[in-house]
């Protein structure tokens, strides 16, 4: 499914999407963009909100920090995560596989 142009997206800002029903976060780190779940496993923090360091996404609420490639929690690493999903980027366009 589409979820925009690449053009829009900034590297090193996450962005809240709307694709199909789901609320994603894309995540451009250099060349490479991610998509993961938007709410924190923690207390449901808005991760849109949050801070991009590298690969990680820190949820502004309470610090909790996400692989964006995986959606695993880093920080503090209690075996939390949030979805995470498969970008292509073609033609300018950024498409995502959401499951069914």
């Amino acid at each position: 499914m589409r979820a925009g142009a690449l053009e829009g997206l900034p590297a090193g800002r996450p962005i809240r999407v709307e694709v199909e029903g789901a609320t994603v976060v894309l995540v451009r780190v250099g060349d490479a963009v991610y998509a993961c779940g938007e709410t924190c496993a923690h207390k449901g923090g808005p991760l849109g909100e949050g801070r991009v360091t590298g690969t990680r996404l820190a949820c502004p609420w309470h610090g909790w920090m996400y692989d964006v490639r995986t959606g695993e929690c880093v920080f503090p690493g209690r075996g939390a995560r949030v979805p995470s999903y498969a970008v292509t980027v073609e033609g300018g366009d950024v498409w995502l596989d959401l499951p069914a």
